[in-house]
């Protein structure tokens, strides 16, 4: 019987268009729901919008349009980068759909029926960007650092909050006895020291006279949850929570992948959440890094954003899943420049994988030879991909793959097959060749899944034949 394996990004908030910082988490996820799948794997990969809150609810209101209206055409863009990256997701969840709405509120009320919600007056600073209260030790100068041109608002009216504080033990107990949950090791040990400073209950709804925009309180008509308290729970959702209890024992616990700007969410207030509704916490969190633009961080509120669309328009989709995958460290900041970006295109792409495919299949048809080759599962490149990928290291995956181009292309080289005289040694040189790229295709699946596909029909079909470039060299 196939393993399950659940795996699900963070849901981007639909107040911009997508942007290259999503598109690198969910070109990397796609690359674990494909390997996993490879492996006989049966794969829920969800993902989908986050569309309530106050940031939204004013930006329709600038744009002159229904709230519903407005987050249903960003909805739809973000739903496109299906197509434009070629991702592999069987679940879009969107939080305004009304089956999510009644899983928020069965959430409430197990959350409420726990004992862990309770009304109060308060009056605290806010980040409309983060969604998120800030406390003065977070700020900078007055502002918060991930958005110093908003500045803060304050809140004071009276809401539902959820007893945060008395899971500080319950979190700090489960870090313990799992010392892997998040990857890498140090955000594990910074959700750590975040949490052993104290952790204050935090508010979970707002006045809907004020902000109508949200998932209405179960019995409370003048109130709307909260954006983050609804959006988490999407992850549940998309199960079929509630109501499909056979769906969500199969697939829950699941893995989760998050920029570290999530880390708090994801791996705090969610697991507490978790606990409170007496349900199983996530499995695993993969906590990315940023994206960053001449050193700042790449974000829709500093305009310094990458659309993934028109890269891919003009460089085509596997030459940007390579460069996320390959270029730009999962785990770390890593910065991005279109130039950074073209020259890897041309040395490791055109130059590279692209060369030495049309290369070889160029001789093998010159000679009519007929090669019966097959793919080689246990080969030692397959072996030391799966070993990267069992870690998460992609650009250690694709590092071994382009290693094997590069030996492939120092004995193409060193042999000079066009140069012998005698054709069967010849073709005993360009069949290893020709054999190493059908590996290297195969390899290549989880990655440049378009790329691969192309690779192993053209190397696989006995009679090789030349086809149109891999990877077109630049004008």
């Amino acid at each position: 019987m196939a393993a399950k394996f659940y795996l699900t990004t963070t849901l981007p908030y639909v107040n911009a268009d997508p942007h290259l910082g999503f598109a690198a988490e969910i070109v990397r996820a796609d690359a674990i729901a494909r390997w996993r799948r490879l492996k006989g794997d049966e794969v829920f990969f969800n993902t989908g919008t986050d569309e309530h809150g106050l940031k939204i609810y004013r930006q329709a209101a600038v744009a002159g349009q229904d709230p519903q209206a407005y987050v249903d055409a960003y909805a739809a863009k973000f739903d496109d980068l299906k197509k434009a990256l070629d991702l592999s997701y069987n679940s879009f969840t969107r939080t305004t759909d009304a089956r999510h709405q009644a899983a928020a509120q069965a959430f409430w009320r197990r959350c409420a029926a726990n004992g862990d919600i309770y009304k109060k007056t308060y009056q605290v600073k806010y980040c409309v960007g983060c969604e998120l209260e800030k406390t003065d030790s977070e700020l900078v100068n007055g502002f918060c650092p991930l958005h110093p041109a908003k500045p803060l608002e304050t809140i004071n009216e009276e809401n539902y909050f959820f007893r945060w504080s008395a899971y500080a033990d319950k979190l700090l107990s489960f870090y313990d006895a799992h010392p892997d949950f998040i990857i890498p090791g140090h955000r594990l040990n910074e959700i750590r020291n975040f949490i052993k400073q104290g952790l204050k209950d935090f508010s979970i709804s707002r006045l809907k006279k004020k902000m109508p925009w949200g998932v209405p309180v179960p019995d409370d008509q003048e109130q709307v949850m909260y954006v983050w308290f609804d959006a988490l729970v999407n992850y549940i959702s998309c199960l079929g929570w509630p109501d499909d209890q056979e769906q969500f024992r199969r697939f829950w616990p699941g893995w989760q992948v998050a920029g570290k700007d999530n880390l708090r969410q994801q791996a705090a207030m969610w697991q507490a959440m978790l606990m409170s509704a007496g349900l199983p916490n996530s499995e695993q969190l993969l906590i990315f890094g940023f994206i960053t633009a001449n050193g700042q961080k790449m974000s829709k509120s500093l305009g310094n954003t990458v659309d993934p669309f028109s890269l891919t328009a003009k460089y085509g989709t596997d030459a940007v899943r390579y460069y996320l995958l390959a270029d730009l460290p999962a785990y770390e900041d890593a910065d991005y420049t279109e130039e950074k970006f073209a020259a890897r295109y041309m040395a490791d792409l055109a130059n590279g994988l692209g060369n030495l495919a049309a290369r070889v299949a160029a001789l093998l048809e010159k000679d009519k030879a007929v090669l019966p080759l097959a793919a080689r599962p246990d080969s030692e490149l397959s072996a030391g991909v799966d070993k990267a990928l069992a870690k998460f290291q992609f650009d250690a995956a694709l590092k071994a793959i382009w290693q094997k181009i590069a030996e492939t292309d120092e004995y193409l080289s060193a042999q000079a097959p066009w140069k012998m005289p005698d054709p069967e040694q010849k073709k005993a040189v360009l069949a290893q060749s020709a054999q190493n790229i059908l590996d290297i295709g195969f390899a290549l699946r989880p990655f440049l899944p378009a790329s691969a596909d192309k690779i192993i029909a053209q190397y696989g079909a006995g009679e090789i034949r030349k086809g149109e470039p891999l990877f077109p060299r630049l004008p």
